[in-house]
């Protein structure tokens, strides 16, 4: 016994004892009541006080009304160390400039919306209904033309004044989608639409933005229920022209453009005719479901064909090749093609390049028509399809040219569904910026073809953005149809013509200087636009983050 008791007392050695025994002399922690039981890492340490729920918390939707959400006492917002800048949304200027300023913040630095006044009860506003709205009302901006800058704005204003301050809109070429986050602490709301179906009507685009500009007023009460009624109606809405007249206004256009460029009366019949026959033929193709692209190959070859068969007929040169420059006036996408680049040089870059690759692919569709019919011609030995000189501005007959320009804007302006009440506007507009092209190229400092064209589109950007700002309405309808007589029509019938005679160098310098000549006009209306912009009152000038743009230099 005293042996086992003195072997207890001797130190036992490092290998007999474990790393992780405490020590001698050190009191060992008590153990837990149930050592088997796993904890997590993100579990409520020992001693932290946790709320206390009376009830049993149920399940909630993500479309729930948030219960921490109050439209008469919204939670306080947080205010930046450096203060929140002032923005006074006025009437006194467009809702499309007052959304802007706010888009072009930063979220944290946003002010905090004034109480919603469109709301009838303490509830809140019904976050589901709202998106769905403002989805809707996007959808057709989008769809009508409208460049993404402003089709975010316009959601972001249908958001903010049915009392959902904390959304951010994104807008591609085909997909829309909002999110809003109630709080800090809950999931944000998303909801998304597809644009499956774009179509050219201006008259209901003016609708749209006048229904925004009714929600974001708070001197006018609009409840979702009005709302959603004033947008089935929207439409619901029939064409303010019948098809016939739509016919006959593409036989105009082209017909004015082939004047325009150097054709006589002759000229301006057998133009009107071969695009009202494209244009039907262009109809014909869309009752059977072909895409976009064959219906532009269909609609471009009837003038092309008569242009051809009129220099069999040992005319001018003058008069087959006017005839074949105004079916493409009539089909060139100049809309597209400005709505494409103002996306690019406001920052939508992925809607830019969309815009542009569809302007590309019906340009392309054109070009087929076009030049199956003028290799058909150049094999049956057509000699009269080159002029001698290219025609264009002439100073022999300035007034004819004036008035063909005023008819091209006012057939382009029938063509896009415009409202009637804008169509003089327009057509003024139209003359304007050809008297000022022709200015250009006829003044002593001979401008390039492609820089006045640029000056032209310019003003014809400012008087837009003008008369948008006086009716507080879209500046498409005042400025799409009012460029085109500046589109590159005879530049491209003689880059095509080239190809078709196998002069690759001559086809790809004329389609290079057309390529040229179309981004001017874009970036001239885009600059006008641009230029109104800071001369005219903007809300919260004097913030420095009004209108506020990325800084970057050399790419980075």
């Amino acid at each position: 016994m005293a042996e086992h008791e003195a072997e207890d007392r001797k130190p036992q050695s490092d290998e007999a004892r474990s790393a992780f025994v405490p020590p001698s002399g050190v009191l060992a922690q008590e153990a837990a009541e149930d050592e088997s039981q796993t904890t997590s890492e993100f579990a409520v340490p020992t001693g932290l006080a946790t709320p206390s729920t009376t009830t049993q918390e149920t399940e909630k939707s993500a479309f729930t009304t948030p219960n921490t959400y109050s439209s008469r006492n919204a939670p306080p917002a947080f205010t930046p160390a450096h203060g929140i800048p002032l923005v006074k949304l006025t009437k006194e200027v467009p809702w499309q400039d007052q959304m802007r300023t706010m888009l072009r913040m930063p979220v944290a630095e946003r002010p905090a919306p004034e109480p919603a006044q469109k709301q009838e009860d303490e509830s809140g506003p019904a976050v589901p209904r709202v998106l769905d709205l403002t989805l809707r009302i996007g959808e057709l901006l989008l769809a009508g033309g409208e460049g993404a800058e402003d089709v975010e704005a316009a959601m972001f204003a249908v958001c903010r004044s049915y009392g959902l301050d904390r959304c951010e809109p994104n807008v591609t070429f085909t997909l829309l989608s909002i999110s809003h986050q109630p709080s800090l602490v809950e999931d944000p709301v998303t909801a998304s639409r597809t644009v499956r179906r774009r179509g050219t009507d201006y008259t209901r685009l003016a609708a749209v933005f006048h229904l925004v500009d009714d929600i974001s007023d708070p001197e006018i009460e609009v409840s979702l229920e009005e709302a959603y009624r004033r947008l089935a109606g929207i439409r619901r809405n029939r064409h303010p022209y019948p098809g016939w007249a739509l016919t006959a206004a593409s036989g105009l256009l082209a017909g004015s453009a082939s004047v325009l460029v150097g054709g006589g009366a002759l000229v301006f019949l057998v133009a009107a005719v071969g695009a009202m026959l494209g244009d039907r033929l262009a109809w014909l193709c869309a009752g059977r479901g072909l895409p976009e692209f064959y219906q532009f190959v269909g609609a471009a070859m009837p003038p092309a064909a008569l242009g051809v068969a009129l220099s069999f007929a040992h005319t001018e040169a003058t008069m087959a090749s006017a005839v074949i420059t105004g079916g493409l006036f009539a089909l060139i996408p100049g809309r597209a093609l400005v709505a494409g680049v103002q996306d690019g040089l406001t920052g939508y870059y992925i809607t830019a390049a969309a815009r542009l690759l569809e302007v590309m692919y019906l340009i392309v569709g054109i070009v087929c028509g076009v030049l199956l019919v003028l290799s058909l011609g150049v094999m049956l030995d057509a000699t009269n399809l080159t002029p001698e000189t290219k025609f264009g501005v002439s100073s022999s007959r300035p007034v004819i040219q004036i008035l063909a320009s005023m008819a091209l804007s006012l057939a382009f302006a029938i063509l896009l569904q415009q409202e009637r009440n804008t169509v003089l506007i327009v057509t003024l507009n139209g003359g304007i910026a050809w008297v000022m092209f022709g200015a250009l190229a006829q003044t002593p400092l001979a401008l390039s073809p492609v820089a006045a064209t640029a000056v032209a589109a310019g003003l014809v950007g400012l008087f837009g953005q003008l008369f948008s700002r006086y009716r507080f309405a879209s500046s498409l309808p005042y400025v799409t149809a009012a460029i085109g007589p500046l589109l590159p029509g005879s530049a491209t019938y003689f880059g095509l013509l080239a190809l078709a005679q196998n002069d690759l160098n001559t086809g790809i310098n004329s389609l290079t200087k057309a390529v040229a000549t179309a981004l001017a006009i874009a970036i001239g209306v885009n600059l006008g636009s641009e230029v109104s912009r800071l001369i005219l009152k903007v809300p919260g000038a004097a913030s420095a983050a009004n209108r506020r743009a990325a800084k970057r230099t050399r790419g980075f």
